[in-house]
């Protein structure tokens, strides 16, 4: 797995792990072209994969 990927995927995780309200507060930042702080270092492309990637996660449980 290439460097950025793990990094991504560490971020992502960091975030889950805060729970559904920092999830979708992350998205709420992240949708409005900020960043948060587990993104400070990330590229914006590499931001926008974290936010894809936490909308899909979240798409599960919003579905309930």
């Amino acid at each position: 797995m290439p460097t950025s990927s793990m990094k991504i995927n560490q971020r992502i995780e960091a975030v889950c792990e805060a729970g559904c309200e920092a999830v979708r507060a992350s998205i709420q930042t992240l949708e409005s072209g900020n960043k948060v702080a587990l993104t400070d270092d990330l590229s914006p492309e590499e931001c926008q994969q974290v936010l894809f990637e936490l909308k899909t996660i979240m798409s599960v449980y919003d579905k309930h």
